[in-house]
């Protein structure tokens, strides 16, 4: 075993203690005191080391009652240690593992890593390093270790061969998770109920690290589920939960297992979503069966023809709707669809709107939330909706301002590659329209 080295930190660090004081009225016993926890700021000790099992790691002793001991380590070094002593080949750049000779012993070491072997190693450092008792101050104290998790973060990587394909699909999941992760599916992610006591956050923001690096977060309680490209060639989903107490598990290190099962379950959860956001493709002939009227008891219901307006823009709306745990009612949907795009009440009716959600009930694209009338998409709604979505979006409102209202340069050469493509495209298109035109 090697020690790094010891530094001893001036500043002071917050962390929990106990504080002595006198009771308020006289005992029988003049040295009787009154001991009560308390968080104060006081002196830690912090030891960098390199133990021969888990690798680098760092311990932070406390210097008061009770000598409160943290440990930070990674369990891909741990795997680096075990390919190491078992002679097996692999190349490694900070916690990801690029290249590796056998892929089932790598499987293998992590499986390794559990509660029981962690907390061995760190009664040694502990009885090393910690605070030390006496025979009868042991005795007297009934002193005992527990180790608990307070933190902890597992990842998920999605290899690929090149950077590109990456960078798109990090792209397309931050844009559609940020409209249709809501409240609801979170939860669902993460398995967990949600009710009305629910205390935390609940949210998807979209963080931008320096350098331009982008990170997509869903919150839920005191964790988070994160993607973010990694080294150009990894989509890594990473889950952080700083306590398990809001997945109903136990923070003892014992347990460690089970909070390995439940984290893995979620990643999958997480990675499913957006399997199923990604998987939405113009499907003309679904275009087309929505577009025909449909007949739902005795009662007959128009078709959703793509270049409906008013559909659109209650879509995109029912989309963004993320923050109603329990759907939202017609007039809440009503006055979102009035602010977001500015139109008043009399442009677009109450009962307009009434009438368009009956329409996309009858074609099974929302629902009521229980007998409530409170709405919200389902999941075939989900698809068509960013299909209608993304194609006014992105193909036909680019187009068609290219077609009548900008006609690029031809002797431009745009820097964008969405430009440069829209401008060799342009060309052609014209050509069609004047052979339209002349027929």
């Amino acid at each position: 075993m090697l020690v790094w080295g010891v530094f001893h930190l001036s500043k002071h660090g917050t962390g929990a203690t106990f504080r002595c004081s006198a009771p308020k009225f006289p005992t029988e016993d003049p040295n009787y005191r009154i001991l009560q926890p308390r968080r104060s700021r006081f002196t830690h000790y912090n030891f960098y080391l390199r133990d021969e099992t888990l690798g680098p790691m760092v311990m932070r002793v406390a210097s008061f009652f009770p000598f409160q001991t943290t440990y930070y380590f990674n369990g891909h070094s741990f795997i680096e240690q075990e390919l190491n002593r078992n002679k097996i080949g692999f190349r490694k750049n900070d916690n990801v593992f690029l290249a590796v000779d056998d892929t089932a012993a790598l499987q293998a070491d992590a499986d390794r890593l559990t509660g029981e072997g962690i907390a061995k190693r760190l009664d040694y450092w502990t009885l090393v390093l910690g605070a030390k008792f006496s025979k009868r101050e042991r005795g007297e104290m009934n002193l005992h270790r527990f180790y608990a998790v307070n933190q902890i973060e597992y990842c998920r990587n999605f290899i690929f061969k090149r950077h590109f394909p990456v960078h798109r699909i990090f792209e397309r999941p931050c844009e559609i998770g940020l409209w249709r992760l809501t409240a609801h599916k979170i939860s669902e992610i993460f398995g967990v109920r949600v009710t009305k006591k629910l205390k935390g956050k609940l949210n998807t923001t979209l963080e931008q690290i320096e350098h331009g690096h982008h990170i997509f977060r869903a919150y839920f309680q005191h964790a988070f589920v994160k993607q973010y490209e990694k080294f150009s060639t990894f989509l890594r989903n990473e889950i952080c939960s700083n306590n398990l107490s809001d997945f109903r598990l136990k923070e003892g290190l014992e347990h460690l297992a089970a909070a390995r099962t439940r984290f893995l379950a979620i990643t999958d959860r997480f990675a499913t979503f957006q399997a199923q956001a990604l998987n939405v493709h113009v499907e003309f002939p679904l275009l087309q069966r929505l577009a025909l009227p449909i007949t739902v008891g005795t009662a007959t219901f128009p078709g959703i023809k793509i270049h409906d307006t008013r559909m659109i823009r209650l879509m995109e709306v029912l989309l963004h709707g993320g923050t109603t745990i329990g759907g939202w009612t017609a007039k809440q949907i009503h006055d979102a669809v009035l602010t977001a795009f500015q139109l008043s009440a009399t442009r677009y009716e109450l009962n307009q709107l009434r009438y368009d959600l009956r329409k996309m009930k009858a074609h099974g694209l929302i629902e009521r939330d229980g007998k409530r009338y409170a709405y919200r998409l389902t999941g075939k709604g989900t698809k068509v909706a960013l299909t209608f979505v993304l194609f006014h979006q992105r193909l036909c409102g680019p187009l068609a301002n290219s077609l009548f209202h900008h006609q690029p340069n031809s002797d431009a050469r745009p820097n964008s590659k969405l430009e440069a493509a829209s401008h060799k495209a342009d060309a052609p298109i014209r050509n069609i329209i004047q052979l339209l035109e002349a027929a």
